[in-house]
């Protein structure tokens, strides 16, 4: 058994632990005092359980001023599911394997979501897997085009040469191997849509990178349940790819 999931099923064996992520799927994005009133614990004895969550990869945390706000990150479920479950009966049970998180209607600046996985590889081949089209179209399903400099325009196009791009967008900020930061929106939506925003941080850690990816600004219940639904998938195909040297047995979605 691989190490990483010895810690998601040691993290998961705990109840308190196991209601902390219900906690989480609930009311995602909440702080260390929210989650202290929610169970009736200290900060000492949530502190140390969430510690657990986060070495097994089950929760993210990422800083707002004075406060960190901690998120569930279903990437490990995901994994976990497609080892064990989905192989067998992948068809019926996929739309059913990414966990789904609430976005905060009355907090706009927080993160509506934060996943977090960790890749056997380099920060620069992680880059080039998040920025070369031939690459994105080998875990991705789509073509993801663009130089990748800040101020150009990408779009997300189809495999079936129509040249259809289901999500166009700009580049905001681009900071190659470290940080990629674009917009998102629907070219066939309405024209007053709001674009989201979807930042990729890639960090060294312990010989490993770690890959964060934050999206935020969606435009309602549909795009929050696209978004739950995609990126586990995505991510865990971008890492089997670059471990493994093939994806997944993965139907991606034409719009993630």
């Amino acid at each position: 058994m691989q190490p990483e999931l010895d810690k998601v099923f040691k993290a998961l064996a705990d109840p308190t632990r196991r209601y902390l992520l219900d906690q989480l799927h609930e009311d995602n994005g909440l702080t260390l005092n929210e989650l202290c009133r929610r169970v009736d614990m200290t900060r000492q004895s949530a502190t140390q359980h969430l510690a657990v969550l986060e070495a097994a990869n089950l929760v993210s945390t990422v800083r707002r001023g004075r406060e960190k706000l901690h998120y569930l990150n279903p990437v490990p479920l995901h994994e976990m599911q497609e080892r064990w479950v989905g192989k067998f009966e992948r068809p019926r049970l996929h739309a059913l394997s990414a966990v789904k998180r609430r976005a905060e209607e009355n907090m706009s600046d927080k993160p509506s979501f934060v996943y977090v996985t960790y890749i056997e590889s380099t920060p620069e081949k992680v880059w080039e897997a998040l920025t070369d089209a031939d690459i994105t179209a080998q875990y991705w399903g789509h073509r993801n085009e663009s130089d990748w400099q800040e101020g150009s325009n990408w779009a997300h196009v189809r495999l079936d040469g129509s040249g259809v791009a289901d999500v166009k967008g700009e580049v905001i900020e681009s900071v190659p191997p470290k940080r990629l930061v674009t917009t998102w929106y629907d070219p066939n939506g309405p024209e007053d849509q709001q674009p989201s925003r979807a930042a990729f941080d890639i960090q060294p850690y312990q010989g490993v990178v770690r890959l964060t990816v934050t999206h935020t600004d969606l435009a309602d219940a549909k795009a929050h349940r696209d978004v739950s639904g995609g990126w586990a998938a995505v991510l865990s195909n971008l890492k089997s790819l670059l471990e493994t040297g093939k994806p997944l047995s993965l139907e991606m979605s034409k719009s993630q």
